[in-house]
């Protein structure tokens, strides 16, 4: 079963850009208004689990997070949040 999902993520992340998906958004605002609440050290570690390639690592990296990890099913939406 994970190898289909995985397989279906991999094909979403090869066959779609962000903005033909619906969980994409351009500034992730609600996430970054939730995380700002905890009012966290910009050394605080934080994992982004299905991260995909969301916006949401740039904005924190912005910010001066430093301790950023993002963990996703497919290689091919990580290899893509690299590049952008």
């Amino acid at each position: 079963m994970e190898n289909t999902l995985q397989q279906h993520w991999e094909q979403v992340y090869s066959t779609k850009q962000p903005h033909e998906v619906s969980w994409t958004q351009e500034i992730p605002t609600t996430s970054l208004q939730f995380i700002h609440t905890f009012q966290l050290p910009k050394i605080a570690k934080i994992i982004y689990i299905g991260g995909g390639d969301s916006k949401l690592v740039d904005y924190l990296l912005q910010e001066g997070f430093e301790n950023i990890t993002v963990l996703d099913i497919s290689a091919t939406a990580l290899e893509k949040a690299k590049k952008s």
